[in-house]
């Protein structure tokens, strides 16, 4: 229905159906050009950052090319022995690629849950706070850790962890709940959760302060209203707060399940020993080791090749399947 006016009355016209979809498919073909004439500033702003990206998330591709050499050093990228996919089936048929397997994967599932839930529930919780004081404090403490480097988290964790001096067996001992100190360090089954509670620690405060904005956004008017009918403050954050949280939610969970296996090998080397490499190593790790540690560098260039597409892949997975039930899309 459209308004018109003829002769002093106003009135509604009614609009066929063709008339409809001629006039929205005019309008969405000069949609772009009317927002970058409008927005010509902010396109113009943006391309420093396109040929940053362009340069070092694109360009190094061409790299890859060596996956399918027997790469040496010394000779252009063109000149080197063409080996075709050697390198992965040697990946693929490498038992040690399993493990290695296993425990990214593990880890990464570990941290997804662990590292994905934990800080919501921090932000709904702290949300829920009324001293401003009280609440500014705990968030300033709680996201310090992130700006601390991986190599004095792990060392704060093995002190803490020790046998001798270390304040967790001094605490289990003083409780009754062993009679000698556990040795965590060299015990594998241990590692993966002290990987992820270490992670958990430096990571949680940080992660939290996307959802606290999130929340931030909430209209107040609904809290209001739901206080009026009888709401409590469970049900306030059950039917008003994660619901309105649940967009940024899906956008942080599909871009997580993409990075699932580059959960890079920091953490790793530095709280892993000897006694734990058959739990420690992950992919990136193996690629260091065995790759470039080596001197193979085209088989380390087609470890990170198999990362990069199982990383695309998920994204896409997870893009299309939020897409499809969640109506939630990134892309």
């Amino acid at each position: 229905m459209n308004v018109y006016k003829e002769k002093g009355v106003v009135g509604l016209k009614a609009v066929t159906p063709g008339e409809t979809k001629l006039h929205s498919t005019a309008k969405k073909k000069r949609g772009f050009w009317a927002t970058f004439k409008e927005q010509k500033v902010l396109y113009g702003m943006s391309i420093p950052f396109i040929i940053v990206v362009f340069i070092f998330s694109y360009m190094p591709v061409w790299g890859w090319l060596m996956a399918f050499q027997n790469y040496r050093p010394g000779k252009g990228i063109l000149e080197q022995k063409w080996v075709g996919f050697d390198h992965f089936v040697a990946l693929f048929s490498d038992e040690k690629f399993y493990q290695v397997m296993r425990n990214t994967l593990a880890m990464s599932f570990m941290g997804l849950i662990v590292g994905f839930t934990v800080p919501i529930l921090f932000a709904v919780l702290l949300n829920e706070i009324r001293g401003s004081v009280f609440k500014r404090t705990v968030q300033t403490i709680s996201y310090l850790p992130h700006f601390v480097s991986w190599v004095v988290v792990a060392g704060i964790v093995t002190k803490m962890l020790a046998v001798e001096g270390g304040a967790v067996n001094q605490l289990l001992m003083g409780l009754g709940f062993t009679d000698s100190p556990i040795s965590f360090m060299s015990k594998g089954s241990w590692f993966w959760t002290i990987v992820t509670s270490a992670e958990l620690w430096k990571t949680m405060g940080w992660n939290a302060i996307i959802y606290l904005a999130a929340i931030t956004g909430i209209d107040q008017e609904q809290f209001e209203a739901a206080k009026v009918d009888g709401a409590n403050r469970i049900r306030q954050i059950w039917h008003i707060t994660l619901p309105s949280i649940a967009p940024t939610v899906a956008i942080l969970l599909i871009m997580s399940i993409g990075h699932l296996i580059s959960i890079g090998f920091e953490k790793q080397f530095l709280l892993g020993n000897p006694l734990v490499v058959d739990y420690s190593e992950v992919l990136d790790l193996y690629a260091l080791n065995y790759g470039l540690g080596m001197g193979r560098f085209s088989f380390g260039t087609a470890i990170g090749m198999f990362n990069s597409l199982v990383s695309i892949l998920l994204l896409l997975l997870a893009n299309g399947a939020f897409k499809k039930f969640a109506k939630q899309s990134i892309m």
